[in-house]
């Protein structure tokens, strides 16, 4: 582990009951939002030490340095906080264009379209890499 946990400014975050704040990925040049997850103080401290994203993984338990398996890190370029400092903003520059795990672009690859009952989600987003070429 490396950064400073002491660090006045991970004060200013309000994690939950778990030690955890929800963060989003943002492409810094478009404005897409890329994928969602948690982090804790140690992720945090860990991606602006680092200038990459590191998450915590509820499944795992454990630290997730985004693209250790894949490849496709995200480099940071802005940490945000939100009025109420309980959602974390990073403005990222996505290696490989891929930040879901499905090999898509974005994890919100699905669109509620159609009306009353036929409402339904569909999928708007190509995969461009097949997970299984992506981890082994």
């Amino acid at each position: 582990m490396s950064g400073d946990l002491t660090a006045g400014w991970l004060d200013a975050v309000v994690y939950d009951d778990n030690g955890l704040v929800p963060a989003i990925a943002q492409d810094a040049a478009t404005g897409r939002i890329l994928m969602f997850a948690f982090m804790n103080r140690e992720s945090l401290a860990l991606t602006r030490d680092t200038g990459f994203a590191t998450y915590w993984s509820r499944s795992r338990n454990r630290l997730w340095k985004k693209g250790e398996e894949s490849g496709h890190r995200q480099h940071v370029r802005a940490m945000r906080l939100d009025c109420d400092g309980d959602v974390v903003l990073l403005e990222i520059e996505q290696d490989g264009g891929i930040a879901c795990h499905t090999g898509r672009e974005s994890c919100f690859f699905r669109e509620l379209q159609g009306e009353g009952g036929e409402a339904d989600w569909v999928v708007t987003d190509p995969v461009l890499k097949d997970p299984k070429a992506i981890y082994r």
